[in-house]
């Protein structure tokens, strides 16, 4: 049975609400998740005490984004550890809950191995436990300090493409705090260009169908003071034709071997327009986002989502739910079909350049991607 509880906290604006924390409360530990669901209209706390409660959070994409992704699951192991439920299981859940973001299973990887490793020594099951938290507690922190250099790193790239500062950047879906230990990825170098002084505008696709970009970036970016304007997905055309857009900046929710890239579904167009206009397409991820096992973007399993999402418009805080749980109001016919890919994937040779925190990839191969994990102390291949 999924367990979850509702605290309401502050809102509407930006409050420092932490995305995700481990809190351990006299009546038993639990994972307390932002709802990025009731964005922008209410901050309001997710609480799990199990992880089936956790499992659904993911799936309703309450807690969302690969880095964050994998670190919910690394705590939800941990979670199962403490509360008693067998670990293997629960371990298997988690890693099943969205197929195309390879940070969900690295996380429940991590911790479960931790788990494991003390088990088979002959540790208690607390010793145990203890020893998933702490890798959790660890996959958190290393995070952090993974968006500050994925931030540094793409500044430093965009400034060597761009001389002059006064970049204007245009990105899709949401990469910042609310998908990330830290700042976020590709949200994370436009906030360090922001703040540098030279960005001048950010351009936000509202990113269809859950609205992503302009009830998640749109709520990141003006509680940080940057510059910014909203457009429909479809306008990205229009700017491109009239010379507005300096950078493309998207994340990635799994990069397969060859270099291709997976990332909420509309990043494949902008790929294009970027190439046939001449402007630099970057990827932002951390390495732990690459998948050596996955040879080519063909192999990518790319999520089908309900087709209410696409039918349907939700208000937020509606009774009953957040954004996509199928209490909208109807856009589309009684019975109307709808194709609904969560992501597309983007082949390498229309990728400038991949930022991560060991460094900046380009032009983007197979073999550069296998030296660039070798490097980090991060990545394990199973």
């Amino acid at each position: 049975m999924a367990d979850q509880d509702v605290r309401t906290t502050t809102g509407p604006g930006p409050s420092g609400i932490p995305s995700l924390r481990w809190d351990d409360p006299p009546e038993g530990p639990v994972l307390v998740l932002l709802d990025q669901t009731r964005l922008p209209a209410e901050e309001m706390e997710l609480v799990c005490t199990d992880v089936p409660g956790l499992v659904l959070a993911i799936q309703k994409l309450a807690v969302r984004g690969a880095p964050l992704l994998g670190i919910a699951g690394a705590y939800g192991v941990a979670l199962a550890a403490a509360r008693g439920y067998d670990v293997d299981e629960a371990a298997a859940l988690l890693a099943g809950a969205r197929p195309t973001a390879v940070n969900l299973a690295y996380g429940v990887r991590l911790a479960a191995g931790a788990y494991r490793a003390v088990a088979e020594k002959g540790g208690s099951a607390a010793e145990a436990g203890a020893a998933a938290l702490a890798a959790a507690k660890e996959l958190h922190r290393a995070d952090a300090e993974a968006s500050a250099r994925m931030a540094r790193h793409g500044l430093t790239l965009l400034d060597e493409l761009l001389p002059g500062g006064s970049h204007r950047i245009l990105t899709h879906c949401n990469t910042g705090r609310l998908v990330s230990g830290g700042e976020g990825t590709a949200f994370a170098v436009a906030l360090a260009a922001h703040r540098a002084g030279h960005l001048r505008r950010l351009w936000v696709d509202e990113t269809r169908p859950l609205l992503q970009g302009s009830r998640l970036t749109a709520y990141e970016a003006a509680g940080s003071g940057m510059a910014y304007s909203l457009l429909s997905d479809n306008a990205a055309g229009s700017l491109f034709a009239a010379g507005e857009v300096d950078a493309v900046l998207i994340g990635a929710d799994r990069i397969a071997a060859d270099g291709s890239v997976a990332n909420k579904v509309g990043s494949y167009p902008l790929a294009v327009l970027a190439k046939y206009h001449h402007v630099p397409f970057i990827v932002v991820a951390p390495v732990t986002t690459v998948d050596l096992e996955t040879p080519d973007g063909a192999a990518i399993e790319v999520e089908q989502r309900p087709g209410q999402e696409v039918t349907e418009l939700t208000v937020p805080q509606a009774a009953g739910g957040g954004w996509g749980s199928g209490s909208g109001l109807p856009v589309a016919p009684l019975g109307t079909q709808a194709y609904n890919p969560a992501f597309d994937v983007t082949p390498p040779e229309l990728v400038t350049a991949i930022v991560t925190e060991e460094g900046v990839l380009s032009p983007v191969t197979g073999g550069g991607l296998r030296e660039l994990c070798a490097r980090s102390r991060q990545v394990t291949i199973s």
